[in-house]
């Protein structure tokens, strides 16, 4: 089969590789039939993910048709389209029975593409089956239930449901790429009283207008402090949420909380940030990082279903698994293109 292999810092390429086959009786193979591109995907990409080496498939995020399982899988069966989450989970260890599944200890967590081959492929091999995948609900199309592998559910649970939103909160997304407009998504379910999205890209605050944000900001042309202050009688947001994974954006966050507030740090960070703490001791300010745990996407599934959320509308590129080459390109130039999710399949 080929898939996209990472070679280093900067290399990457489309080539012949060997099939997966089920290794552990817990195991399923996967037919790839559409995949995306994650920015996680670009950190690693850009070095900031040590832990894949030379050699490693990339991808975390897939929907497909299961080929093979192994002897101990109960609930999927060669046949069924099912969503292949970017989190894999053993269900045995402290961590998976207390739904910390991104924490797995059992040979699980965030491993696909990271530290076993991924999703990039016309094939891979899923561990851990009957707990790492998804059926696919009637009706729903590959592109939908795709968003639910890995953005939809992070910016929920470690911006939305980490930072604590609560109806009539006003909410500052700082960072309007899939992820940011993910946690706005999310946002809207909590009926915030204001959504501001603060980003320097117009496109992609054009696009959270259209995800939900009722105030955008391009803190490039105006002081995002101010303002936010500003609409909250000078006491600052309610709920922060940083959605890059630079420096610069994780303290603006911390600025622009209010005494007693979250912030909810979803970005990737490959750089030491400063932690302003003889500013914030005394302002009671709340900080939560975390990697997605994927507990919520049986409920956003549902929503899915039911059409109460539209994931399809973050898909602006439509590509084959062979033009791989190019969609990288695409996503990797997003503020010039216009992408926020880029789609690969196989037909």
């Amino acid at each position: 089969m080929r898939a996209v292999v990472y070679h280093g810092p900067g290399q990457k390429s489309w080539e012949e590789v060997p099939d997966p086959a089920v290794r552990d009786d817990t195991d399923a193979v996967v037919q790839v039939d559409a995949v995306t591109i994650c920015g996680t995907d670009l950190h690693i990409l850009k070095g900031d993910v040590p832990a894949v080496t030379d050699g490693r498939i990339l991808g975390h995020e897939a929907v497909g048709t299961v080929t093979e399982v192994g002897s101990g899988v109960k609930n999927v069966r060669p046949g069924d389209r099912v969503l292949v989450s970017c989190i894999s989970a053993c269900g045995r260890c402290r961590f998976c029975r207390d739904g910390m599944y991104g924490q797995c200890i059992g040979g699980g967590g965030w491993i696909l593409g990271h530290r076993i081959d991924g999703t990039q492929a016309e094939y891979v091999r899923v561990p851990f089956a009957d707990n790492s995948t998804y059926p696919v609900p009637s009706g729903v199309t590959d592109e939908e239930v795709l968003m639910l592998a890995d953005i939809l559910p992070t910016g929920y649970e470690v911006g939305v449901l980490n930072g604590r939103v609560q109806p009539a909160d006003t909410v500052a997304v700082v960072g309007a790429g899939p992820i940011g407009l993910a946690a706005i998504l999310g946002a809207k379910l909590h009926s915030p009283s204001h959504i501001i999205a603060i980003d320097v890209a117009a496109g992609r605050l054009e696009a959270a207008k259209q995800f939900g944000a009722d105030l955008v900001i391009n803190n490039r042309e105006e002081d995002a402090i101010a303002r936010v202050r500003e609409l909250t009688g000078g006491l600052g947001a309610d709920v922060a949420i940083e959605a890059v994974g630079v420096p610069e954006t994780f303290e603006l966050c911390a600025a622009l909380v209010r005494p007693g507030g979250h912030v909810a740090n979803v970005g990737v960070h490959g750089k030491p940030a400063t932690l302003h703490l003889e500013e914030l001791w005394i302002r009671n300010v709340t900080i939560t990082t975390g990697l997605v745990d994927t507990r919520s996407t049986p409920t956003l599934l549902g929503l899915v279903a039911a059409r109460q959320v539209e994931p399809s509308r973050f898909v602006t590129h439509r590509f084959t698994l062979d033009q791989f080459p190019e969609a990288y390109d695409v996503f990797g130039r997003a503020a010039e293109t216009g992408a926020l999710k880029v789609v690969l399949s196989r037909h």
